[in-house]
């Protein structure tokens, strides 16, 4: 079933435009409507009722097609719709993957990563059934879409697929201990009347990995308060100082322009917005131009914002208990009813 074909049998095919290869919209005046497809299912939104029952009597006209109301479960995302908000988590993943790791009793811990813990290739170690760590790791990929308290955690191990030892074992033992007694948390997304603002957290650590002394990059952005796509990723290139490591990281997301981006190093501010040039930048010489126009062009306005209010914080190192759980909640993940 090609949903496409749909719509372009559809009074404004001229409209249509495809954001993703599984997602479709189509726009009429100040009215939109969104389709997701996987297979043969249909997740449908929009901003009008009527338009939503309209592309239901169209898809109902081409196939057989059956409505199964209000969204509550989609590949494995659990969806409570209340008034005034929505709420997605994954509880019945997380509980199948422990089941499959053999940890449903396990005791749970307060974090998933022990602070300051540097975990390396480990070419003497005792390697572990490699088929094993790899299917654990992809679920806690997968949980991740709900959870982005565990994507630093899960991208670290993330790094030691081809020979995983039983240190990175352990590692991923730790997350699963932390998944297990939270089973309950998941995001919440609210209806806000208000101004849609897309703001943004940069943050980065440096040189975090032992093997190639690269940093790693965090990002989470926000449409009003409600947290819409984040990661955790490792930098391309060595950098020489917190300064470049944190710019790299600002760079990258001036991608999603344009965006009110908080960063809590002013170094890595004033190398944005002045063009200030030397050898140790050459190697970032390319990214400097891209997000000084958008910041000339007022696509990205950035400001300065303490490191105790830097929401990518949790995104960019392992942390301490306290300290995790203040940057969970600022992140977004709640512990739901």
């Amino acid at each position: 079933m090609d949903v496409k074909f749909a719509f372009l049998n559809g009074e404004i095919q001229e409209e249509v435009y495809v954001m993703q290869p599984e997602v479709y919209t189509k726009r009429e005046g100040n009215e939109f409507l969104i389709v997701g497809v996987y297979v043969d299912d249909l997740l449908i939104t929009g901003s009008s009722i009527r338009n939503i029952q309209k592309f239901k009597d169209q898809m109902r006209s081409e196939f057989d097609m059956s409505d199964l109301g209000k969204l509550s479960y989609y590949l494995g995302i659990e969806v409570e719709q209340r008034r005034g908000s929505i709420e997605l988590k994954q509880t019945g993943c997380a509980k199948r993957l422990l089941e499959k790791a053999g940890m449903l009793e396990s005791n749970s811990t307060k974090y998933p990563m022990e602070p300051k813990i540097q975990l390396s290739k480990d070419a003497t170690g005792k390697a572990v059934d490699s088929t094993l760590f790899k299917s654990l790791v992809e679920g806690l990929r997968y949980l991740v879409h709900t959870r982005p308290d565990i994507s630093y955690a899960v991208g670290i191990v993330s790094r030691f697929m081809e020979r995983p030892t039983v240190q990175h074992l352990n590692a991923v033992k730790r997350i699963l201990c932390y998944v297990n007694g939270t089973l309950d948390h998941g995001l919440v997304y609210t209806k806000n009347s208000g101004s849609h603002l897309l703001s943004g957290y940069s943050d980065s650590d440096l040189g975090g990995d032992v093997d190639d002394r690269k940093s790693t990059s965090g990002m989470a952005f926000y449409l009003s308060e409600s947290l819409i796509t984040w990661v955790s990723q490792k930098q391309r290139c060595v950098v020489l100082s917190s300064c470049e490591a944190e710019f790299m990281a600002a760079t990258a997301a001036a991608c999603l322009g344009p965006v009110v981006l908080y960063i809590d190093n002013r170094s890595a501010i004033d190398l944005a917005k002045n063009p200030v040039f030397h050898g140790r930048s050459k190697h970032i010489d390319l990214r400097f131009h891209f997000i000084r126009e958008c910041v000339e062009k007022g696509e990205v306005v950035i400001k300065h914002i303490g490191t105790e209010e830097q929401r990518a914080d949790i995104l960019t190192k392992a942390l301490s208990t306290a300290k995790f759980e203040r940057m969970r909640d600022l992140l977004g993940v709640k512990k739901l009813k």
